[in-house]
């Protein structure tokens, strides 16, 4: 199993002058830290005006940034959002070839469609046929960066003709592709189209099994026909994170920026009226906490096994990886065990400190990482070797790269 860190670029209320400045100089020092003590992934994602819970609008420059600040970590984009009211098709190979240019063949190019009424209202994208423009520009996404000329695209929502979309990216054929996740009924879709499944919900290992279940029999079976020009086997999920040899401290340093992830997150995406500018919802979160989900008295508590949520007379609360070196191990072992390939830790959430996340990674990298970055190379191989056929398969089913008429060309400067 391989491990990510998750970036939302969180900042409650109130804010200070110099703060999103320090909030990110500090993530870059964080990834730097990952990077050495052996993480596999970070992932950062791109939302648009979503304050307090995600000061991450452009991810291509963070993950840049990162790039020249690590060795070998993977820089997940978690994700582009690709409808093209967001991100014009052509701008979004463009990106990704460069950022995988400069990072030597390291990118992840995760992709979503977004649901937040912020994100879509203020961008003008039709909810009703988001999933559609989605679908349409990752055909059109994965065909530039095999396509030379890439052969122009009529659609519904992206009209372009033939342009040779340049630079190519360094992996060939094009970086992995992911789908963002929060439904079983995506984490299918992902793999009837032969991509990575990032799920963004909280979910125990008891779940996480079905949802692996039912990824790999659909993704090895005819239903697959991969969207992309490469097979992209993952499924990963999403816990926060604190660990520390005192549980009471790791629930202390960790548990209310967890439970702010959730709650901000669901403010946006559920329940929330939102005053832009305005709104104090770190305020909203202490007040009515509780009532969704983020009881801090259930999830505070010493438990004997952690899971995505503790349950206490039939009532859940948020709780993930946060605890001791051992808690934490033993977590991870179960989601190993169900056949889970990456957990992305979400540790810079609510008003975690910089330098007590830079503490809970050094410990993880110390007492658990290493027993399952032993393990996960072979299992890796293993994995492919037995999927090759199938993974085959799937690719002989996609529609090829097209190749443009020769005779085609354009002036330099049109006629009027």
């Amino acid at each position: 199993m391989r491990f990510g860190l998750f970036y939302e670029h969180q900042l409650p209320r109130p804010w200070a002058a110099d703060d999103e400045h320090q909030l990110l100089k500090d993530a870059l020092d964080q990834v730097e830290l990952a990077d050495r003590i052996g993480f596999d992934h970070v992932w950062e994602v791109e939302h648009h005006f979503l304050e307090e819970y995600s000061h991450s609008s452009a991810p291509e420059v963070f993950l840049a940034a990162a790039s020249q600040r690590t060795r070998r970590i993977r820089l997940g984009h978690g994700i582009v959002q690709l409808p093209q009211g967001f991100n014009h098709s052509a701008r979004v190979a463009e990106r990704i070839a460069t950022l995988d240019l400069v990072s030597d063949g390291r990118v992840d190019f995760g992709t979503g469609e977004s649901s937040s009424e912020a994100e879509l209202g203020g961008f003008v994208v039709d909810r009703d046929t988001k999933r559609e423009n989605w679908e349409e520009a990752l055909d059109a996404v994965t065909r530039m960066f095999v396509e030379e000329p890439f052969a122009g695209y009529d659609g519904r929502f992206l009209q372009m003709p033939p342009r040779n979309v340049v630079p190519k990216p360094l992996q060939k054929p094009h970086p992995p592709v992911w789908v963002a996740c929060s439904r079983k009924e995506t984490i299918h879709l992902a793999a009837q189209k032969g991509i990575g499944a990032l799920s963004f919900s909280f979910i125990n290992p008891e779940e996480a099994q079905a949802w692996v279940s039912d990824y790999y029999s659909t993704l090895q079976s005819e239903q697959c026909v991969p969207a992309g020009f490469a097979v992209n086997p993952n499924l990963a999920i999403v816990l926060p994170f604190m660990c520390h040899e005192d549980e009471t401290t790791a629930v202390e340093r960790g548990l209310d920026g967890g439970h702010f992830f959730g709650f901000s997150l669901l403010h946006y995406y559920a329940f929330g009226d939102h005053h832009p500018g305005r709104t104090d919802i770190w305020a909203e979160f202490q007040e009515k906490r509780s009532l969704f989900g983020f009881d801090r008295t259930i999830a505070a508590g010493p438990v004997e096994h952690l899971g995505a949520t503790i349950e206490q007379n039939g009532i859940g609360s948020l709780r993930g990886a946060v605890g001791t070196p051992d808690q934490v191990r033993t977590l991870l072992r179960a989601y190993e065990q169900v056949g889970v390939d990456q957990v992305i830790f979400v540790a810079q959430a609510g008003r975690n400190r910089h330098e007590h996340i830079c503490e809970a990674l050094e410990l993880f990298g110390m007492e658990v990482l290493p027993e399952f970055a032993e393990r996960a190379d072979a299992a890796e191989k293993e994995k492919l070797d037995r999927l090759a056929p199938a993974m085959e398969a799937a690719l002989a089913r996609r529609e090829p790269a097209r190749v443009v008429d020769p005779d085609y060309s354009f002036p330099a400067v049109m006629k009027p």
